[in-house]
């Protein structure tokens, strides 16, 4: 790193520092790891954090469409600790056969398609984990969500992080973290966005957040003022807002 890329990293440490809320010393402490290349998979979290509070969530015995399902994970905890009525979609061939094995009811359908096989009001919770960033037409899934379902809950990578703005100044490349552990030439996040993206899109389309969650390195805890460039992941609970009642 040229002697002035690394000024600007560290005036940018110190901007962050009072325009984040994160400590000086922390993001002094991830500058220097970056300089040396460390860290190339920062704050990563093991297991599926949006699992435990859609577990918390969502009620007994609700209808669940878990779009995405990857091997049937969360719709098969679903069923055996709330007893919902699940169906999950999935594209990948093998992640189909996971479904099946674990018991979890799939079909293998592919997003950007669209949800025409469901009807108006369906289902109780439509679930997006991870997956809007990988989709052709991202409105186009959400806009079908909240057709099908009386609510949804979509997780995401948010790309207004405030380790991904130093990564950039540090070393002019695209991020690779714990929720986007990708190269940019292999990645499948093609439409990255950030929380207030997203909530820009809620507002223009007559949709509220009902709740919000965010992961932070270990925490995860509801939203607060701040958040939207310190948390890595956010995890948001939306419905129509002729539906929501406070």
């Amino acid at each position: 790193m040229t002697p002035g890329r690394i000024s600007a990293a560290l005036k940018l440490a110190e901007f962050s520092s009072h325009f984040f809320g994160v400590p000086r010393e922390e993001i002094l402490r991830f500058v220097e790891e970056r300089r040396n290349g460390g860290g190339e998979r920062y704050a990563s979290q093991p297991g599926c954090w949006q699992d435990d509070v859609l577990e918390q969530e969502i009620p007994p015995g609700a209808s669940v469409l878990d779009l995405g399902c990857g091997s049937g994970e969360l719709l098969a905890r679903l069923l055996e600790r709330r007893g919902v009525r699940g169906q999950g979609i999935e594209l990948a061939p093998e992640a189909v056969s996971d479904c099946i094995a674990r018991g979890v009811p799939v079909i293998q359908s592919d997003l950007d398609g669209g949800l025409k096989g469901f009807p108006d009001g369906s289902f109780d919770f439509v679930v997006l984990e991870e997956t809007l960033q990988t989709l052709r037409r991202p409105l186009g899934i959400l806009k079908e969500m909240l057709r099908v379902g009386k609510r949804g809950a979509v997780s995401f990578p948010n790309f207004a992080f405030w380790k991904v703005w130093v990564d950039f100044a540090v070393r002019g490349r695209m991020p690779v973290t714990g929720s986007l552990p990708y190269q940019w030439h292999d990645s499948p996040n093609i439409h990255l966005f950030t929380y207030r993206d997203f909530a820009d899109w809620a507002d223009s389309s007559d949709v509220v957040l009902s709740k919000v969650f965010v992961r932070s390195g270990e925490d995860v805890h509801p939203f607060e003022e701040g958040d939207d460039f310190r948390g890595e992941e956010m995890l948001v609970f939306v419905e129509k807002r002729r539906n929501y009642h406070e």
